[in-house]
């Protein structure tokens, strides 16, 4: 799978995709894992992981105050309206009966990044796992635009893509993506650093793992106490634009629900238990360890030279 070189963009009349990697150069971006992606940290590798229980309750959960309040204005006239039913089992109950599934479904494995042996593992849904050379990773910042009767809106994407090394695989077992929904653009960028950085500077450079040292999490009422008083403190600093993000993620997207059950699913984050991966994992003395390409280190040498003279980031 070939794609534009890192630095370049490619625009459409409703998109627009920014190439992160190869080659793996600074995106000028600080990194900032705000989906909490990063599942382990240490000095050997880095675990990444696309499991987002929370973004659905944040999906499922509007919907089902919408109903909830439809139900609550029309009173005992909508328990005999089949149209309300029908669209509450479409937009809610099938969905939630789906979330509920997937609640009892174990964790998929994570994507582990060896930053001393510069390469990386990838689980397969069979059991097997990938060994892929960390500067042949692609990631690409996808973004797509629509304009309805609101306005403008936009989503996006942070795609990281890995090629199975084996000449002989299957066209089906040729490519992995991981896809996190971050919206694309800067803040794909600033998930990506997550990642780069860690490979590149050290995990010092990456944020602090979200269940680094937990061997719990807070409660449901704990989590709800906790976005309130996250609220409080910045309508007391005067921050009014951060207090109603903060009430509006709280009551009208569910996030103490979300942030609850994403902690019971992954305290403690799933680990690789392959025999060959736990001693693929263990730390290399540091003449053991691998080096960057004569190529990467150019284009990182000439990346930084252009952040310094005041270039803009990808």
């Amino acid at each position: 799978m070939t794609q534009p070189a890192a630095g370049t963009s490619k625009k459409g009349l409703f998109s627009r995709d920014d190439y992160l990697a190869p080659p793996h150069i600074p995106t000028g971006q600080p990194p900032r894992d705000m989906l909490n992606i990063i599942w382990r940290k240490n000095d050997v590798f880095l675990d990444i992981g696309s499991y987002s229980i929370g973004s659905a309750v944040m999906v499922i959960w509007p919907l089902l105050v919408l109903f909830i309040w439809m139900g609550w204005l029309t009173g005992a006239e909508v328990i005999g309206d089949s149209f309300y039913w029908y669209g509450f089992m479409c937009f809610c109950g099938i969905p939630i009966l789906i979330f509920l599934y997937g609640l009892t479904q174990p964790v998929p494995p994570p994507v582990r990044f060896n930053r001393q042996r510069r390469e990386v593992c990838v689980s397969q849904k069979d059991g097997s796992y990938w060994i892929v050379p960390w500067e042949q990773v692609s990631a690409v910042a996808t973004a797509v635009s629509s304009i309805g009767q609101h306005g403008k809106t936009t989503q996006g994407l942070l795609v990281v893509g890995f090629t199975n090394p084996d000449p002989d695989a299957t066209e089906e077992n040729k490519h992995f993506n991981l896809g996190f929904s971050c919206g694309g653009g800067i803040t794909a960028m600033r998930l990506w650093e997550c990642i780069r950085s860690y490979m590149e500077v050290g995990p010092e450079a990456v944020p602090r793992c979200s269940f680094e040292g937990e061997a719990t999490g807070r409660s449901l009422l704990g989590w709800l106490f906790s976005l309130i008083g996250d609220a409080l403190k910045s309508l007391i600093k005067g921050d009014f634009k951060s207090a109603l993000k903060d009430l509006f993620f709280t009551f009208l997207l569910g996030a103490p629900l979300g942030f609850y059950l994403q902690e019971r699913k992954l305290l403690p984050p799933p680990d690789l238990t392959d025999p060959d991966i736990v001693a693929w994992s263990r730390p290399l003395p540091p003449e053991q360890w691998a080096r960057r390409s004569i190529e990467l280190e150019r284009a990182v040498a000439e990346r930084e030279a252009d952040l310094a003279g005041g270039t803009p980031g990808i």
